[in-house]
């Protein structure tokens, strides 16, 4: 059952709804009085910790040891352990919010995971901390929003752009097989390299410009639902707990952020 916790923070005409008791995730943005996330409990925007996307079959290794996590998107596991999670809030100020949340089983390390948002009147900025101070282990972290397709009753269908140096080739377990490719045209499920940061731009023609800027070098983007399109930055591409392990440690934290920046015409 979900727990709804919201904290609305205001920026000029843009207004944006964190629900902390469903996986502190973007319950809603609305800018000039218009939605741009899907609604519901399971949309929005929310973050993938401590893996993002697939992990193959649900195991991965640290070390010599190797762990088994959940399989909810079967035959792997998907999108981390606290997207459906109560978080807790920690502050509450002008236009910026922070919130924490507790590893715990079924992930096998102890660490305690902080999500800022910071909402300004033509941008948010969110920013996602791992830290430990017991064993390190590999993460990755990243989020995961659902953009609307269609602002508005009769509006025009959002357009993505984007220039990916690669994507990333999807084998036929939805996984990368290691192989990088030329980017290749939409409908997407498929991660792209972008090693100078993800920037990806969301046009709604005549309503909303929306760019999704990140200095990780990797983004989902998913676009197979009538509904709503995703862009995805992360650390680290589908897998990555297998392919691409980024350790936490308690020297080194895992941090990341993104920031949306609109434009109205």
């Amino acid at each position: 059952m979900t727990t709804h916790d919201l904290t609305t923070l205001t920026a000029g005409n843009a207004e944006l709804t964190i629900d902390g008791g469903n996986g502190c995730r973007i319950a809603g943005l609305r800018i000039g009085g218009k939605e741009v996330l899907r609604q519901g409990d399971h949309f929005g925007s929310f973050p993938m910790v401590p893996w993002c996307g697939r992990t193959e079959n649900g195991r991965f290794r640290n070390g010599a040891v190797e762990h088994q996590l959940p399989v909810n998107n079967p035959p792997h596991a998907i999108h981390g352990t606290v997207r459906d999670q109560p978080w807790r809030r920690a502050t509450l100020g002008a236009g910026e919010a922070t919130f924490t949340y507790d590893l715990k089983e079924p992930w096998p390390y102890e660490a305690r995971v902080t999500q800022v948002f910071e909402l300004a009147e033509d941008r948010l900025t969110v920013r996602i901390g791992i830290e430990t101070y017991a064993d390190s282990f590999p993460a990755q972290a990243g989020w995961h929003p659902w953009f609307l397709r269609t602002l508005s009753e009769g509006g025009e269908e959002v357009r993505i752009a984007f220039d990916a140096e690669w994507q990333e080739e999807r084998g036929s377990n939805h996984l990368p097989t290691g192989k990088r490719i030329a980017p290749k045209e939409g409908p997407w499920d498929d991660c792209f390299g972008m090693p100078d940061g993800v920037d990806v731009t969301l046009t709604w023609p005549g309503e909303l410009e929306l760019k999704v800027t990140s200095r990780e070098p990797w983004v989902v983007i998913y676009d197979e639902q009538p509904e709503a399109v995703c862009v995805e930055p992360q650390s680290g591409p589908p897998n990555g707990l297998n392919t691409l392990p980024r350790l936490v440690t308690p020297i080194e934290p895992l941090e990341a952020a993104m920031t949306w920046t609109w434009r109205t015409p």
